[in-house]
């Protein structure tokens, strides 16, 4: 699956022979990227929910991926919910992109995929957005988690605190 290990380890042999001045920034800033995913998509594999499953159109590229949430519990028990996820370059400062491709009414997800998920946001009011320290792991336990029935019961409270 992660035929992208051996082409770093085939780039880190010819690094020898390249001058620093030769590499550009964005090369770099890709290999940084292309490097952090190789783990971190080892480390969601193994730790993936049994709700959810993650497909890799070209396995070359780590950095576009599909993932499916078919929650197990709740208001969406049965449903089979597809999104798709782009890593930037600038990863793992910037958060990855990513879009619910299936139509749905949540409270959380626009008519046009977009998800308010505080750490999909690079900067988050309420101080829990993206930071470098969180990986694609987090991403996918906290879409699953719009699905759980714990997420229902924290609208529900919210709405009842606030709806006065």
């Amino acid at each position: 699956m992660l035929t992208l290990a051996s082409k770093l380890k085939r780039d880190d042999g010819l690094k020898g022979s390249r001058t620093p001045a030769t590499a550009s920034d964005s090369t770099r800033r890709v290999s940084v990227r292309d490097r952090l995913l190789v783990k971190e998509v080892a480390e969601l594999e193994a730790n993936l929910p049994c709700t959810c499953k993650v497909h890799f159109p070209d396995p070359n590229k780590l950095h576009c991926f599909q993932l499916t949430v078919t929650p197990d519990e709740g208001y969406y028990q049965g449903g089979k919910f597809q999104f798709e996820t782009e890593v930037p370059d600038a990863y793992n400062m910037v958060p990855p992109k990513v879009k619910c491709l299936t139509k749905i009414w949540h409270p959380n997800i626009t008519e046009t995929g977009e998800i308010c998920l505080s750490l999909l946001r690079e900067h988050s009011i309420d101080g829990t957005g993206w930071a470098p320290t969180r990986t694609l792991k987090d991403v996918v336990w906290g879409l699953n988690s719009l699905f759980t029935e714990d997420f229902r019961n924290k609208v529900e409270d919210y709405i009842k605190h606030y709806a006065r």
